[in-house]
């Protein structure tokens, strides 16, 4: 089959798309024929190994992993013992290791039926960005009907959905992008829109819950803006270092017994109980993925360069 294979860190440029040996399905495992899988920033860092410390766990000198890739939709070729639910022929999304590729043999527990309103290539595209979308806005940010709360970062893949799930769990949203993605953060349910080029979030406002996924401005500042008792969430923000990565957490953290507000800082956990709500959204039509391009496999490192620079406009899809 044909994969994007990683034999060192570094930049994109040096992902090959190869012929290697189909994976084999074990006990509790499904075979899914890739149709699309998703990008997302953490996959560019893994594939460069920023930050350093990350390498303890995926590899120290060489990725332990060599394809790359979490989330995809397909489908279903083949079943191993013990699977229940699923079915030769089935169309599903979810997430696994090694989706840039043609096959990928994933736990049952990890996939479910696709949406029934979505194509293949949205499906992929419901993944690890709507997952640490939800997360923040419903366990860290324990976001109600009314509250009023801000999005820093609201264009991007994560910060897509964490509108519209905010929205979804009856607050009003402002959320906070560049003058070229204002109409897109609008139609995707967003109450109010402010243009960072032109107007500073923490100056004005009186917030509930602020999620920041841009990490620009100081947690001072940003503590301005929320009400004396809101909730200051960080949603893997962008100041990575190259050896640790987590000052901007570590600084949250030291704060949070100082102030009345609430500081979190929290690691995503997949669970096909979550997959399950974002299922449920999307076929409610409350929830809808953004898809700003889509590559072919082979042009995997260019559409991994795009993520880099930071400027998507939602999800990049993989097309296999």
């Amino acid at each position: 089959m044909k994969a994007i294979v990683q034999d060192s860190y570094g930049e994109p440029e040096g992902l090959e798309l190869r012929d290697i040996d189909e994976p084999t399905i074990a006990d509790g495992e499904v075979l899914v024929r890739v149709r699309a899988a998703a990008v997302n920033i953490g996959d560019w860092h893994l594939v460069r190994g920023i930050p350093y410390a990350v390498r303890a766990v995926i590899g120290p000198r060489r990725p332990r992993r060599r394809v790359p890739g979490l989330d995809l939709a397909g489908r279903v070729e083949a079943v191993g013992p013990t699977v229940e639910e699923l079915r030769p022929g089935d169309e599903v999304f979810g997430w696994c290791e090694g989706a840039f590729a043609e096959y990928a043999c994933v736990p049952e527990e990890n996939i479910l039926p696709k949406p029934a309103n979505l194509t293949l290539e949205q499906a992929a595209a419901v993944g690890d960005s709507a997952l640490t979308a939800l997360a923040a806005v419903r366990d860290q940010g324990k976001v109600q009907p009314g509250h009023r709360v801000l999005v820093n970062g609201a264009s991007g893949g994560v910060g897509t959905f964490a509108v519209q799930i905010a929205k979804a769990f009856g607050a009003d949203v402002t959320g906070v992008c560049s003058t070229r993605n204002a109409d897109l953060v609008r139609s995707i349910g967003a109450d109010q829109v402010i243009d960072y080029s032109k107007e500073d979030f923490t100056e004005a406002g009186n917030y509930d819950v602020i999620l920041d996924l841009v990490g620009n401005r100081s947690l001072s500042d940003c503590r301005r803006a929320l009400t004396r008792r809101g909730t200051y969430v960080v949603v893997g923000v962008k100041d990575l270092g190259r050896w640790f990565g987590i000052s901007r957490q570590a600084r949250a953290l030291l704060l949070s017994p100082f102030v009345p507000q609430r500081m979190r800082v929290f690691v995503v956990k997949h669970s096909r109980e979550n997959l399950t709500v974002l299922k449920d959204l999307v076929e409610s039509e409350k929830v809808r993925p953004v898809i700003d391009r889509r590559y072919p496999l082979s042009e995997a490192a260019e559409a991994l360069r795009h993520q880099g620079e930071g400027h998507t406009q939602g999800k990049i899809v993989l097309t296999v």
